[in-house]
């Protein structure tokens, strides 16, 4: 068969009427009679194609005709526009080879665990939904650069090797470097202070290391992350950048990825919303917030819409469950056990959702001003709010030694953290950097680091100090907020977490 003719799915717009030739993966097939209905995947889209018995050899037909999912071949036929079929187009075939018959793939339309599908993260990355994540992923990181790129910062290259603690010590993997021991690095922050002490505006983007022993949706050992850092700035202005930059990612995506975001069922209306100015609240808010009468009652209400969300649940399941047992189509039936999976993982998330409402309720209750703000705090504080939030002017016993302490109350440091709304919490923690010398040696001695291992770090208040500042965003937490996704190791092709490793 010739390829001088092929297409990709996403360019069948421009081949209405033609002849073209498709190569790619079986995705789905179903037999009607004499007609095949083949839907294959090319990593651009989902096209139906229909083969008629007699429009080709009737040994082909019968070979179509048993072929597995995933199994490779190519299509040949005439485009046409169809609205009702998978990617509004279908090809009538008058052509096929068979490149790689299939047999037994192990990820079929049925319900898999998560270890299950994790030891077959190779072959679960071809699921239609992995694929969607995928595509936003890709925007995501397009996004990202684009903003940087074209608002004048120059990209920096961070080590990935070094020899310093950028955040908690405990949260350090370390690597034996030629028999001297050193660290994956946490961030790249205090490498690109200095890069923004030559070029005033820049980032590094690229995988950080945290061994923390969690297990929660919000954590990987391994993840990505871009930070900027920026020379002469202030608290207000670096609010404003990054709002600016969250916004500029959400909209990309909603310009390029919005069949994705609906196949995902992502809440669309609501990353309409994003957009600049966004909310603020201190750190001091936030607690009169957590420990206050309005979210007593927020969590009760939300207690009991959630228990209403479960028997309704339960109510479809039981119905459809004896709509499976009877005499039905085999295509009725897929489609029932497909709707099934989706309620029995709803389910799933709503009963994990009633467990852990009274448990958030309890600490929000307990909490006291010094303390951190923990994932429970921050996903009650974002589910009250439709947009993202800035939380604002941390303790400063409770944060990094390189924050700067606010001048108008040496109890805290002007940081912030910015939470996704609906739950998902922090995407962004950032701060303005001390730049005095002396005050950042004492903090770096009060936090028990090593002064020599900073000698170069605190050169950089030696010699031309300013005001300065910088934050770091979580790529995977990102996409797991705009797709809607409840864990992030969804949100990355192959995910490191603390007991899971596998290919």
């Amino acid at each position: 068969m010739s390829n001088n003719n092929k297409v990709y799915i996403s360019e069948l717009t421009n081949s209405v009427g033609k002849e073209v030739t498709l190569a790619g993966w079986l995705y789905q097939a179903r037999s009607s009679g004499k007609v095949l209905f083949l839907i294959i995947r090319d990593g651009t889209g989902l096209c139906q194609c229909i083969v008629e018995k007699g429009k080709i050899p009737d040994e082909l037909f019968e070979q179509l005709k048993r072929l597995g999912q995933e199994s490779s071949l190519m299509l040949t036929g005439t485009v046409r526009a169809e609205q009702r079929s998978v990617g509004g187009y279908e090809l009538s075939v008058t052509n096929a080879e068979i490149i790689c018959p299939t047999e037994g793939y192990p990820i079929t339309p049925k319900s898999h665990g998560v270890d299950f599908l994790l030891k077959n993260r190779h072959l679960h990355l071809r699921s239609h939904r992995q694929w969607c994540i995928g595509r936003i992923r890709h925007t995501v990181i397009d996004a990202i650069r684009r903003f940087f790129n074209d608002n004048g910062f120059i990209l920096i290259d961070t080590p990935i090797i070094t020899t310093i603690v950028g955040e908690d010590q405990q949260s350090l993997f370390e690597v034996d470097y030629f028999g001297s021991p050193m660290h994956l690095a946490q961030t790249g922050q205090l490498y690109v202070e200095s890069a923004a002490m030559s070029y005033g505006k820049v980032y590094c983007f690229g995988p950080t290391f945290r061994a923390e022993k969690s297990k929660t949706r919000r954590h990987l050992t391994e993840f990505w992350m871009v930070e900027p850092e920026v020379a002469f700035i202030d608290l207000p202005a670096l609010l404003e950048l990054a709002e600016n930059f969250v916004s500029f990612i959400v909209a990309q995506v909603l310009q390029n990825n919005r069949s994705d975001l609906e196949t995902l069922g992502s809440d669309i209306a609501s990353l309409e919303k994003i957009t600049p100015p966004f909310y603020r609240l201190t750190y001091t808010d936030a607690v009169d917030i957590l420990t206050g009468q309005k979210t007593k009652d927020f969590l009760a209400e939300q207690l009991n819409d959630l228990q209403t969300q479960k028997q309704q649940t339960e109510s479809r399941i039981a119905e459809l469950e004896t709509e499976q047992t009877g005499q039905i189509k085999q295509w009725k039936k897929d489609k029932i056990a497909a709707e099934l999976i989706e309620l029995c993982a709803g389910l799933a998330e709503t009963n994990t959702k009633i467990e852990n409402n009274p448990r958030h309720a309890a600490l929000a209750a307990e909490f006291r001003w010094g303390k951190d703000l923990g994932g429970s705090d921050e996903t009650i504080i974002s589910q009250m709010h439709d947009k993202p939030i800035f939380v604002t002017h941390y303790p400063k016993r409770a944060k990094a030694f390189y924050m700067k302490t606010d001048p108008k109350n040496d109890k805290v440091v002007e940081n912030f953290d910015l939470l996704a709304p609906a739950g998902f919490g922090e995407i962004i923690g950032g701060s303005i950097r001390e730049d005095d010398h002396d005050l950042l040696l004492r903090r770096i001695g009060e936090q028990g680091l090593n002064p020599e291992t900073y000698n170069w770090y605190l050169d950089l208040r030696k010699y031309g100090s300013v005001p300065h500042g910088g934050f770091g965003l979580g790529v995977e937490r990102t996409i797991a907020w705009v797709t809607g996704e409840k864990h992030i190791r969804q949100c990355i092709p192959f995910p490191r977490m603390m007991d899971k490793v596998y290919i």
